[in-house]
């Protein structure tokens, strides 16, 4: 008797090692109904994944799409397949003549020979897979091999889970440091909420997410909303006693399957939810809700830990944000109180001197005690004073100027590129043009001659501190939402004066405008910047179609 592997054997474990190969879910699952089909001949092919005996993922072979469509859900009114051992296999010669049957759901073919047997996880049913219709009938060579496939797929599955995880585990930490490093670069508390709302309604894989945050006077209250059915949800008061503020209180989330018994209304449509608390130290910041759609499938623990996870890091950034705003608040008010000294000791202090020195003068020549020579004198001392004044208040205007005004506008925008360098990940390019030439550095026998002196004579000192922040708004749009390989600057100035015209357009490569926008503040400010001038603003597609192009102009002076 020879020891050679039989064909038989080969096939089996070319089956078993492109099953066990796989390491996404979906893969091992279509890859175990076309091994089943090829391995026993049988016409038909399933597996259904089980959710507490509820069809949550249904993969088959041997029904054309059409028919699929009318059957709909996985057929679970046959229960047959109630009989499926959670080991070992149940083979019939005829489905339809063992008395759990009672039926099959419209549209759906009439099937006999059966083979079926479960796949296990962990120790738990995972699902069942099942053939149907082998011309001959199944045999005991075919449920030993249905038996390996399926010990093969469950360790499979387990695989593709931990490899799920972790590729999970991954996006959410890479999400939390997004918004960790956009909060801490200044970004606005209520754009990092939305984007926190965002990103962790991708990352779970949700129809809808919803931050709960408590009011003014302690209420729990829907901030953000964002995804299915968002509307219904923004500004839901949620329960005193409820889910949320128990999420809140006691810093630990919870996964629900439905959310069927909710007593908030607007709630009750949705199916599956997790709840992650947003807490840092003893402070509860909000409740981080992920919702999906009824009929979905249930937030595992394994969500609940990453999620958590993303929401105390996110609030942890957010409380720092807060402090570091209050840190700024207190800082001008600081400053705002040493001015009023500054002022008051050295300005209004002189002024008051010299409008008593000028009373007293006033008195006397009314008295007939003073010459002319005297009047000239006390004149001269009081104008004097009145300079000293003028130059003490000078010199604290000066103080408060932006230090940006002695700067020229060509060094200011190359700053802007350069400080831009971090959010977006490379530096962008950065054109500037006079009267369709491009301006450049170019060595004459003197030094270094730059044009950016004449480009400084056209523009105003207030239209440059506008196109400074343009370019500014422009390149942090780009680093917070275009996700760009390139953005490219331009700033054109043409003309003199009235006729004269002063533009900026920010390109960027990236993967365009969202297509609803829920926030509109930067570019609001560019508009108001453009109207006052009496100029446009625009923000769009790129004319190739790649990208987003934001368009600025106006013109030199009014």
């Amino acid at each position: 008797m020879s020891d050679q592997p039989t064909v038989d054997d080969v096939d089996l474990m070319n089956a078993v090692l492109s099953i066990a190969g796989q390491l996404e879910l979906s893969a091992v699952l279509e890859r175990l109904v076309q091994a089943s089909t090829q391995l026993t001949g049988a016409r038909y092919a399933a597996i259904n994944v089980l959710d507490d005996h509820h069809s949550v993922a249904f993969v088959q072979s041997g029904v054309d799409g059409d028919t699929a469509h009318r059957i709909g859900e996985a057929p679970n009114a046959c229960r047959v397949l109630s009989e499926i051992p959670a080991v070992g296999a149940l083979r019939l010669d005829d489905i339809e003549q063992h008395p759990a049957f009672d039926g099959w759901p419209d549209h759906h073919p009439s099937m006999h020979a059966f083979l079926g047997t479960s796949i296990r996880v962990g120790g738990q049913v995972f699902g069942q897979v099942y053939l149907a219709d082998k011309p001959d009938g199944f045999t005991a060579r075919d449920e030993r091999r249905m038996l390996c496939l399926a010990a093969t797929t469950g360790v499979a599955v387990a695989n593709a889970r931990l490899y799920a995880e972790a590729e999970r585990g991954e996006r959410w930490q890479k999400a939390a440091q997004e918004i960790a490093t956009m909060l801490l670069e200044g970004l606005d508390e209520e754009e990092a909420l939305a984007h926190i709302g965002r990103k962790a309604r991708e990352v779970a894989q949700a129809d809808t997410v919803a931050l709960v945050m408590p009011g003014l006077d302690g209420e729990l209250i829907v901030e953000l909303a964002d995804g299915h059915a968002a509307g219904t949800l923004l500004g839901q008061v949620m329960p005193a006693d409820g889910r949320t503020a128990a999420v809140l209180s006691e810093g630990r989330g919870i996964v629900l399957r439905s959310l069927a018994d909710s007593p908030v209304a607007a709630m009750r449509p949705f199916g599956p939810a997790m709840y992650a608390p947003m807490q840092t130290g003893a402070r509860g910041v909000g409740v981080l809700v992920l919702l999906r759609r009824v009929g979905a499938q249930t937030f595992e623990e394994v969500d609940l830990v990453t999620a958590e996870s993303f929401a105390a890091q996110a609030a942890l950034a957010f409380v720092l944000a807060e402090a570091r705003h209050a840190q700024d608040i207190a800082a001008l008010l600081d400053e705002r109180e040493r001015i009023a000294r500054d002022l008051h000791d050295l300005a209004i202090q002189q002024l008051f001197a010299t409008g008593m020195q000028l009373e007293s003068a006033r008195r006397r020549a009314v008295a007939g005690g003073l010459d002319p020579g005297e009047v000239a004198h006390l004149l001269d001392q009081a104008l004097d004073n009145v300079d000293g004044s003028v130059r003490e208040i000078r010199g604290i205007v000066h103080a408060l100027r932006d230090p940006d005004e002695a700067t020229s506008l060509v060094e200011r925008l190359r700053r802007e590129a350069s400080l831009a360098r971090t959010g977006l990940g490379f530096a962008p390019s950065l054109v500037l043009e006079l009267d369709g030439q491009v301006l450049d550095e170019r060595e004459s026998g003197e030094g270094l001659v730059i044009d950016e002196e004449i480009l400084d004579d056209r523009v105003t000192s207030e239209l440059n501190d506008d196109v400074v922040a343009v370019v500014r708004e422009g390149l942090a749009n780009a680093a917070r939402h275009a996700h760009a390989s390139s953005v490219t600057v331009y700033v054109t100035v043409t003309g003199r004066g009235p006729d004269g015209t002063v533009s900026v357009e920010v390109r960027d490569d990236g993967r365009g405008l969202p297509p609803d926008r829920a926030r509109h503040s930067g570019t609001g400010n560019l508009a108001s910047r453009a109207h006052k001038h009496g100029g446009t603003f625009s923000l769009g597609a790129s004319p190739d179609g790649l990208g987003t192009l934001l368009t600025w102009q106006a013109p030199l002076s009014q």
